[in-house]
């Protein structure tokens, strides 16, 4: 599992028109599943997120986490994060982990976040969201699952 964490000021996905998740401060993160990830991934993900120091103190030094802050998190899957694009023109999403397999990932690392910040919110997995963000920073960050 990967993911691409952005610090935001506020982000938000709409879906067909329709506003399905806002959030201001905090994180915006993408994940991306593997076809060989497991289920014991996402505790050490979802924990690595929350504890992930990347938000400033008052001397502005990144030394706070999203629970330090009480900040907010929005989680979008992206199946994406795992294409290659080393070769030819079009991306290789080979790698990716097919929606079978993605979805409960996705749903339980969900579910783990969701048990350390109050205010976590997600996309619509397999929708085509547009998402929009001011990043704060900016600052980005990728993790990958051991």
């Amino acid at each position: 599992m990967r993911l691409l964490i952005q610090r935001v000021k506020q982000a938000s996905v709409t879906v067909e028109g329709k506003i399905v998740a806002d959030i201001g401060v905090g994180a915006l993160v993408f994940f991306g599943a593997h076809k060989n990830d497991t289920r014991e991934q996402t505790t050490w993900l979802a924990q690595k997120l929350l504890s992930l120091r990347i938000f400033p103190n008052d001397q502005q030094k990144m030394h706070l986490s999203l629970q330090d802050i009480q900040g907010s998190v929005l989680i979008v899957s992206q199946f994406t994060l795992y294409c290659s694009c080393q070769e030819g023109r079009r991306p290789d999403c080979s790698s990716a982990a097919p929606a079978q397999l993605a979805e409960p990932l996705y749903n339980k690392f969900v579910n783990e976040v969701k048990q350390g910040i109050q205010n976590t919110q997600t996309g619509i997995f397999g929708a085509y969201m547009d998402v929009s963000l001011i990043n704060d920073g900016p600052l980005t960050f990728t993790i990958d699952a051991p």
